[in-house]
């Protein structure tokens, strides 16, 4: 399997939905179908090809660093980006970490669990030809709220408030950016993603690449739910393929 980019993946938030899980434990190290979330999702990143993350912490870092180390144990390597005493934001975060990740690279979010294809996903990025890449998901109101109007593979809209009814897709959770595209986001200062996207949008430099899987997210509580039921089911279909070929 070919080795893809690295990823960032954005774990430094106060996770304060999860209260009072989270005010001793940050959300990576929640527990879900017998592991802490962190490793479930290195894991999937290890069979999709990805062989190095950035983990840009900040709240309780210290405990994600102490159970992950190095990444060896899963078969990767793994640096940290720390955010200091002011927490910079999902844009901020990433600015931060730029001098750890290449060219190009992934960026997710540290709550998320997206099983897709992401050798896919970094092909048509190098064809696109643009500095930004968003995935999307035909989402109908269904999983979270829709934010993204979506037509002829091209992103026509995007606000995670000022919504339409034209809004029938949503940010999937994975994103793909140049070195370039960051340079505009302050250095050691609070700034967001989204106004990210935004401004790559706008200055039509933001591709776009539909995921036809539902994305799963332990943000909330009852999505902890969700996931943790899905893993087990997972774990069940291939104990059961596995025995029936024996």
């Amino acid at each position: 399997m070919k080795h893809l980019y690295s990823v960032a993946i954005l774990a430094g938030g106060l996770a304060t939905r999860l209260h009072p899980l989270t005010v001793t434990i940050p959300k990576a190290l929640l527990e879900i179908d017998g592991a802490p979330f962190i490793d479930h999702q290195l894991r999937l990143l290890y069979e999709n090809g990805i062989r190095h993350v950035v983990l840009c912490v900040g709240y309780l870092g210290e405990m994600i660093q102490e159970h992950v180390g190095d990444g060896s144990r899963f078969g990767m390597s793994v640096e940290y980006s720390y955010d200091g005493p002011d927490l910079l934001g999902t844009g901020g975060a990433i600015r931060l970490a730029a001098p750890m990740l290449g060219e190009a690279f992934f960026v997710m979010y540290g709550d998320s669990y997206l099983d897709c294809d992401y050798a896919a996903i970094q092909a048509e990025f190098a064809r696109s030809g643009k500095i930004g890449m968003m995935t999307v998901f035909h989402n109908e109101g269904q999983w979270d709220t829709s934010n993204i109007e979506f037509a002829d593979k091209e992103i026509i809209a995007y606000h995670k408030t000022e919504r339409t009814a034209r809004m029938r897709h949503i940010d999937y959770g994975v994103g793909m950016l140049m070195q370039a595209a960051i340079q505009v986001i302050p250095l050691q200062e609070h700034y967001d993603l989204a106004a990210l996207y935004q401004t790559l949008l706008a200055r039509q430099q933001l591709a776009a690449f539909e995921v036809d899987k539902r994305f799963y997210e332990i943000g909330s509580f009852a999505g902890m739910k969700e996931l943790e039921y899905h893993l087990a089911q997972e774990k069940f279909v291939t104990a059961t393929t596995v025995h029936d070929k024996s």
